[in-house]
């Protein structure tokens, strides 16, 4: 009997009759033989029909095969050195399961805001594939990371009751006649848990109420959130940066033929990896910025052309330490030395893709949160939790938040932010 098996395991049949389930993409004809490029959700491989081999009647079907028609292909694997993939089937056989017709994603170039109204759809395509291949391996290798750093995960709340940092850019609902917000963040449940654990992290969705076409925004990504007990803010740098590092690292591991997809650099990618990342104080990117004509004084936060000169003076990711208080939240921790810094850290991405984590050290000190609540102009009832942990053996602690879409588009070098979550825009697409 003919094993059935997926386009991936082809490099395990070289030489033998397998079956294999699949999606014809595209077709091309050169007399007697056709050219069958198939997918199976595992890779893309090229099927070759060759009409001497088949005879006239199944040589027939596969010219006739259309876009997106789903089928049993039985034949023969062979290596095939033209090809990203390695591989290719010597077709014997073609059982056509489900027919397809004026399939709307065609070969030739679309815009992204058609794909995006496609997007159900666009998921099968070579370049989609290989983004969502290589974002599972991310999130699988952020498990195993932080994992074996002795970290657990805990799911922060979705809904919750206010801001965490009293921003007014919230998804309202009701929650039994109370009013409730989608989670802006997990950071402060985490460092709940970093009191009761040690070590802990936080991954799931977080929402954000604002209108934005940027290739860097989303209303909806994936956010994830350590929290460390007994870790101040330069011991969390190098936690952060051996993540990033490892992430690198399992992407060139593991996605070697995504990478190839895309045809993204693997050498530029391996820069990444080298450790420690450089350090540049926000004092000195403010001075480096003024000496290169960029309109900015101390005190201002850093936008897209700002970030993208900063990150192009380097190799590797960049952190930029010690913002001004008046640009980051009321948690953050003061610098020992300085009345106008917090000791914290964003972390630039090289090739202009900017800020892709965001961490600190956390205040300790019950008064002193106490008063910055207050003066944020924030309900000191919403944070009493929050205060408990100042309240009840305070410890030092540090954490970060990497968004997962960002670091995405960035690793994957890509133009647009939307390509890496699976289903943005869908909302009501599906009606009553």
């Amino acid at each position: 009997m003919t094993e059935q098996i997926r386009i991936i395991d082809a490099k395990d049949h070289v030489d033998q009759e397998v079956k294999i389930g699949a999606w014809l993409t595209d077709k091309r004809s050169s007399g007697k033989i056709s050219f069958l490029q198939l997918r199976d959700g595992s890779a893309y491989f090229q099927g070759v029909v060759v009409k001497n081999a088949v005879g006239e009647e199944m040589f027939q079907v596969a010219k006739e095969l259309r876009q997106e028609t789903s089928m049993w292909i039985t034949g023969v694997i062979h290596e095939d050195s033209r090809s990203h993939f390695g591989y290719e089937i010597e077709v014997s056989n073609i059982e056509v399961i489900g027919e397809s017709s004026d399939y709307p994603i065609t070969p030739k170039e679309h815009g992204i805001e058609f794909l995006l109204d496609h997007r159900h759809l666009w998921l099968r395509s070579k370049r989609q594939f290989a983004i969502q291949q290589i974002r599972n391996e991310m999130i699988r290798a952020t498990y195993e990371f932080f994992n074996n750093e002795g970290f657990i995960k805990m799911d922060a709340p979705i809904l919750t009751g206010s801001a965490p940092e009293g921003t007014t850019e919230l998804f309202e609902t009701d929650y039994f006649d109370q009013p409730a917000y989608l989670s802006q963040s997990g950071q402060l449940y985490a460092e709940a848990g970093a009191m009761a654990y040690g070590k802990v992290f936080t991954f799931g969705p977080l929402f954000r109420a604002e209108k934005s076409k940027t290739r860097r925004h989303l209303t909806e990504f994936w956010m994830i959130e350590p929290e460390m007990a007994f870790m101040h803010q330069d011991q969390s740098l190098e936690v952060q940066e051996r993540y990033i590092a490892y992430l690198v690292q399992s992407v060139i591991d593991h996605c070697e033929y995504e990478l190839k997809l895309l045809d993204r650099d693997v050498d530029q990618l391996k820069k990444y990896t080298k450790l420690p990342f450089p350090r540049l104080s926000y004092d000195d990117a403010i001075t480096m910025l003024q000496d290169n004509d960029f309109d900015v004084k101390w005190g201002d936060d850093f936008g897209s052309p700002e970030e993208t000169f900063i990150s192009d003076q380097f190799e590797q990711p960049v952190f930029i330490l010690n913002y001004p208080k008046s640009i980051k939240p009321f948690y953050m921790k003061p610098h020992p030395d300085r009345d106008d810094v917090y000791l914290c850290a964003d972390l630039l991405a090289p090739e202009g893709y900017g800020e892709i984590i965001g961490g600190s050290e956390r205040e300790t000190d019950y008064d002193a949160l106490e008063e910055r609540i207050l003066a944020g102009g924030l309900d000191l009832e919403n944070y009493q939790w929050y205060l408990d942990l100042r309240r009840y053996g305070s410890v030092p602690h540090s954490g970060f938040g990497l968004g997962l879409e960002r670091a995405i588009t960035w690793i994957c070098h890509l133009d647009h932010l939307r390509e890496t979550i699976p289903f943005p825009r869908m909302i009501n697409r599906i009606k009553p």
